[in-house]
């Protein structure tokens, strides 16, 4: 176990190494990071509670050495509901794609392994999902579901499911015909074992790729349904109705909005960056 750990610890050493030589990519990987951090720790860093504390003698006030993002309609401090927003916004956004990228992965694997009626079945399936526009088929899930944590992540999980199904099973579909994988067939290799410990690892570069660019679009989609009040409830802070929160005091507080926005730009470009550099890292036509 010891000598486990030791080439464990080696392993991820050499990958940070090599990884950190990918300028963009490490860009990408501290912002990601830092984002997680703040989303942690919101309850230590911020100055205010999000929902109760609010000064409503000093409402829409603009950014101050007191409140360094401005206050809301109600008083509240912009910059903590920015921070506890983080933490609901990644909290879904990380669920709704853990979720989809193990259901994504059992599909392509059983379809693209097994192929035939199961193929036919499953792909019929996951188009259909798929023929509907994703935020439209969102706000349709969410209006049947009901506004809570869960039911976004279930329905953004539903949404992306397809996409990883789809892609495990084109790299499913390009390995199982190798002929290390048929030689393992002939000498009686369980098809449990060929898809868990040789066909699933072959498909874990591009599944990570893709973990980062539908993590964003996931932050976006979050942000979206909360929005137009279909995601986060109110008084509960999300970046997209924090968002929501501003959109009539545009000219005399734009910081309501502004703040929200930006974070939410610079934690897609961070995702976008990290999933640039593990792209050129992982695949080998690019190295």
């Amino acid at each position: 176990m010891r000598t486990e750990s030791i080439a464990t610890k080696g392993q991820i050493a050499t990958f940070l190494l090599k990884f950190s030589r990918r300028k963009m990519g490490m860009a990408g990987l501290v912002i990601v990071l830092f984002v997680l951090v703040i989303s942690l720790s919101a309850p230590l860093i911020a100055p205010y509670h999000p929902t109760d504390d609010s000064d409503f003698t000093n409402r829409i006030a603009a950014p101050s050495e007191k409140h360094i993002f401005g206050t809301d309609e109600y008083g509240r401090d912009v910059f903590s509901r920015i921070l506890y927003g983080a933490r609901i916004s990644t909290i879904i956004s990380l669920g709704a794609i853990l979720l989809s990228s193990v259901a994504g992965t059992i599909i392509g694997l059983i379809s693209g392994y097994y192929g035939r009626w199961i193929d036919s079945l499953l792909m019929r399936i996951v188009d259909g999902i798929m023929s509907f526009p994703p935020i439209l088929f969102a706000i349709a899930l969410m209006a049947a579901l009901g506004s809570n944590v869960v039911n976004i992540i279930i329905a953004l999980s539903i949404i992306y499911t397809p996409l990883f199904a789809r892609l495990i099973r084109g790299c499913v579909l390009s390995i199982k015909e190798k002929e290390y994988i048929q030689a393992i067939k002939v000498v009686g290799g369980s098809d449990l074992r060929l898809m868990l410990k040789h066909i699933l690892p072959n498909c874990m570069s591009p599944l990570l790729i893709q973990v980062t660019t539908y993590f964003a679009y996931a932050i976006l989609a979050e942000a979206a349904l909360s929005f137009i009040g279909l995601g986060v409830p109110q008084p509960e802070p999300s970046w997209g109705n924090v968002l929501y929160d501003g959109r009539q005091f545009m000219r005399e507080a734009p910081w309501i909005s502004i703040f929200p926005g930006v974070a939410i730009a610079v934690t897609v470009l961070g995702l976008n960056l990290l999933g640039d550099g593990l792209r050129d890292y992982l695949d080998p036509r690019m190295k």
